[in-house]
């Protein structure tokens, strides 16, 4: 089947927000079609032995294992006194496979000397290409929301997420790149030192406050140590799940009314 020239470019623009990013040969292959019978081997002959030839380090094997690559996020993160600091660290960090798929960093979006932080759980497609967190169908949902409470990202929130490079798909980071990158938004709500933390979605819940559930857990107010004081912090529902159900919306309001309250009261 032959596809025209704007068709084509669609099809790639598909593949690309499915995750696929790189193509392995040259010309497609129908993985569907029968498999060609197999070649006959010659018999083997005994021949004299040899030196086995140095074996090449495969990419599984030159990967850091996830202990070492947490451990490297650590002290790269400890190291960082600013937040500038801390993105150059970021940005230098190798030990998470997600780098390689991304196109770019997604550190930060808003005033870090507001008084509320939000933490998303990753980078979407959009995301990934602006460089920055909730700018796509879901951040505009959530400017509306905050807006509804009188906030602005540009005046009183600081809004980051807990694995700063998309995965692959939009899918749900593994738990094992979040410990990866855990370290990092640790220390990034530790120098920003808020007065409120606000966990969106049960992923950054979950890593960040260890609670599971987040129809369960959510508009309960907890506490967070920043490493410099304690905070109170809360667990509300994403705006993607916001946009698929939008009856919820009701839950998601009463979380913001009890931020509000939380926020004049402070």
């Amino acid at each position: 089947m032959s596809l025209d020239a704007v068709s084509a470019a669609e099809l790639i623009a598909w593949y690309a927000e499915m995750g696929v990013t790189e193509a392995l040969d040259e010309t497609p292959h129908d993985h569907f079609a029968a498999a060609p019978e197999p070649a006959r081997q010659p018999v083997a002959r005994p021949v004299a032995a040899a030196q086995p030839a140095a074996r090449r380090p495969t990419a599984v094997a030159a990967a850091t294992p996830p202990d070492e690559a947490a451990l490297s996020a650590r002290a790269l993160a400890r190291e960082a006194t600013t937040l500038d600091e801390l993105k150059t660290a970021l940005a230098g960090f190798e030990g998470c496979p997600l780098k390689a798929t991304a196109k770019n960093l997604v550190f930060a979006d808003g005033n870090p000397a507001g008084k509320v932080m939000v933490v998303g759980e990753a980078p979407g497609a959009d995301e990934d290409r602006a460089g920055l967190p909730f700018v796509g169908r879901s951040g505009q949902l959530l400017d509306r929301m905050l807006g509804a409470i009188g906030l602005t990202r540009q005046d009183h929130v600081y809004i980051a997420n807990t694995v700063p490079w998309r995965p692959p798909g939009n899918r749900t980071p593994t738990p094992q790149e979040v410990a990866i990158c855990l370290p990092f938004i640790q220390r990034q709500i530790e120098l920003v030192d808020p007065d409120i933390l606000v966990c969106i979605g049960a992923p950054s819940a979950q890593a960040l406050l260890g609670v599971t559930g987040i129809l369960a857990s959510r508009g309960r107010w907890m506490e967070y140590d920043t490493g410099r004081r304690m905070i109170r912090a809360i667990a509300t529902l994403h705006p993607a799940y916001l946009l698929r159900q939008p009856l919820q919306k009701r839950l998601a309001w009463r979380d913001l009314r009890a931020l509000k309250a939380a926020l004049a009261a402070h």
